[in-house]
């Protein structure tokens, strides 16, 4: 049985992975194409894409795994053979628990490690790509918009870096939008600055308030850029892509480096540790109904829809806990509540599979009394 759910997951697992990943490349791959990048950058962004994506999708694997397992088993009644001859509800669950043990310990070594470390990296190319002046702004023959307030256009480009027929427009000030208009221009760095010089132009400058137009020409003029490439330092410091045991003290500290508050770090780092309860309470949760409603002509659909009702329902609880704990850091006990609830339902579940009859009796005593 620990052998069928560990195949089925892995199916489960590889059809919702290509699905979500086709969902977010198709999107990656426009705005990263779209920006001048070329598909390495789009293979290495995806590629730190991964670990996050996969961290979503194995709980829903997991309990696919354990309900189509169950119910495959109870179709062709070898459930049915193995009560016969003695092996009750407990026994049976040891496969899936080792096997819900199992995706855990998958599941820990992703959150607490390859997540943080493939979102640290992602953020930082990010930073990089932003700053990439070439794939953002050298691109011939196109209107470009590096913000929602800027266009950039340039009409050819030199072999030696010129840009010919410059235009740019900015409209980041709401009472003032000025559009610059070059023969020529060249971008320079100076460390992390980024100065377009535009030769031999003209600054058109529209008064939003008084509607007003002024023109000026200029031989030369330097136009500093970097605000347009973006920042990331900040990212670079989020709880997010720090590994789990840089979060385990001093959470003030990270906050005020981080900007956030200190509940935000408190739910990272006891999120990744109510994950894997999770996946090992999803198991438990798809085996225990379906065990709980025996044998059936008519299959066990109606048990595995109860299943997947009581999952969402528990992981729904997680939205409103997790905002409890990001106002107050010392609620983080609260976040482990949905799989103690999970594992209280398994339990009960399994005991009643165990004892079915213990209704009867009560039912039996209360009429003779």
């Amino acid at each position: 049985m620990l052998s069928q759910l560990l195949v089925m997951f892995g199916f489960f697992s590889l059809v919702l992975v290509a699905l979500f990943w086709i969902n977010r490349a198709v999107v990656l791959f426009d705005r990263l194409i779209g920006d001048g990048q070329s598909a390495l950058v789009f293979l290495e962004f995806t590629a730190l894409g991964l670990p996050k994506l996969i961290v979503t999708v194995l709980p829903i694997a997991t309990f696919s795994a354990s309900v189509y397992v169950t119910n495959r088993m109870s179709g062709e009644s070898e459930l049915t053979v193995l009560q016969a001859a003695g092996t009750g509800p407990w026994r049976l669950a040891r496969p899936v628990f080792v096997f819900g043990l199992c995706v855990a310990a998958m599941m820990t070594v992703l959150t607490h490690f390859l997540v943080p470390m493939a979102e640290g990296q992602l953020k930082q190319r990010e930073a990089e790509v932003s700053r990439n002046l070439t794939a953002r702004l050298l691109t011939a023959g196109t209107f470009l918009h590096p913000t929602d307030d800027v266009t950039f256009y340039t009409r050819e480009i030199d072999s030696d870096g010129v840009l010919r027929d410059v235009f740019l427009s900015d409209r980041r000030d709401r009472e003032e939008g000025v559009i610059y208009t070059a023969a020529e221009a060249y971008l320079t760095r100076n460390g992390d600055a980024t100065t377009l010089i535009m030769v031999n132009g003209m600054a058109q400058r529209h008064d939003t308030v008084t509607k007003r137009l002024a023109t000026a020409k200029f031989r030369d003029f330097s136009f500093d850029i970097s605000p347009l490439m973006g920042e990331g330092s900040a990212a670079a410091l989020s709880p997010r892509s720090m590994i789990t045991p840089d979060l385990l003290s001093d959470w003030a500290a990270i906050a005020a480096r981080s900007g956030i508050a200190e509940g935000d770090v408190a739910e990272e780092l006891h999120a990744r540790f109510a994950q894997p309860l999770f996946c090992l309470v999803a198991a438990m949760i798809g085996f225990a109904t379906l065990i709980l409603g025996g044998f059936s002509r008519f299959g066990v659909w109606r048990e595995a829809v109860i299943a997947f009702a009581l999952l969402i329902a528990i992981d729904g609880m997680r939205g409103t806990l997790v905002n409890q704990v990001r106002e107050t850091a010392s609620l983080w006990p609260l976040l482990y509540l949905p799989a103690l609830i999970g594992a209280v339902l398994s339990l009960a579940m399994l005991w009643q599979a165990a004892h079915p009859r213990w209704t009867r009796r009560l039912t039996k005593k209360g009429s003779r009394a």
